[in-house]
């Protein structure tokens, strides 16, 4: 990898319970066409992917870990993702307190950019570091209504523009989405989310594996008791 300068257990019943807003949804989505060559990209096509670590960022010796279920086209993930994220990162995760894990659960929530948002942040992790990850993540939900609703060019343009702008390959993050190189990997952490846990909504948060509303005062108070 070369590096770059920048570098909800949630089911339907859990989040009532938490007394809190969160995606719902059922199946899988198709790849959708590709439109790569419509923004002026020339991308080999390249292997799919179907591993690569979590990706997290925090120091190994942090006392409390928090773990995030995330659909990119999720808005209470992007509420969660851009409201209480920055916040968490800032005083827990830069003071070595909480080491934050992100996991993919497409839902779906949009068939066509809960599945190629994740492919875009996965390809910013294979070719960059989890830090960038975190950042274009951050990104791509303060972004959020730019994507899906059967635009798949107008979508494209708009990734490639954010990924350049972030010192990326914009080309090759907006393949990565289009083709879903890392649809594999995703779909199996889908399938983990949903037959393993149990899970079906975004986002679900676990502070040292114990489920908590996606609000700062519910996180705040959990890691709190955690350290």
């Amino acid at each position: 990898m070369r590096n770059t300068r920048r570098a909800y257990l949630a089911a339907t019943a859990g989040a009532l319970t938490l007394g809190t807003a969160g995606c719902l949804g059922g199946g899988s989505g198709g790849s959708g066409n590709d439109a790569v060559a419509a923004i002026g990209c020339e991308v080999p096509e390249r292997d799919t992917v179907s591993s690569l670590p979590t990706p997290v960022i925090g120091s190994e010796d942090a006392s409390v870990v928090v773990d995030v279920w995330e659909d990119f086209a999720c808005p209470h993930c992007a509420t969660f993702a851009v409201d209480v994220a920055p916040q968490l990162r800032s005083e827990y995760v830069s003071e070595g307190i909480v080491r934050y894990r992100h996991h993919d659960f497409p839902i779906p929530v949009d068939e066509w950019w809960s599945w190629k948002g994740a492919s875009a942040a996965r390809a910013v992790q294979d070719e960059a570091d989890d830090e960038t990850f975190f950042d274009f993540a951050h990104t791509l939900y303060e972004n959020q209504s730019e994507f899906g609703g059967g635009d798949a060019e107008g979508s494209l343009s708009t990734l490639q523009s954010l990924a350049d702008d972030a010192d990326l390959d914009g080309c090759s993050v907006a393949a990565a989405a289009s083709r879903e190189r890392y649809r594999p990997l995703v779909e199996a952490e889908r399938t983990e989310a949903v037959d393993e846990r149990g899970f079906q909504g975004t986002p679900t948060v676990l502070v040292d594996g114990e489920q908590v509303a996606p609000r700062w005062s519910d996180l705040q108070r959990a890691v709190e008791n955690a350290r």
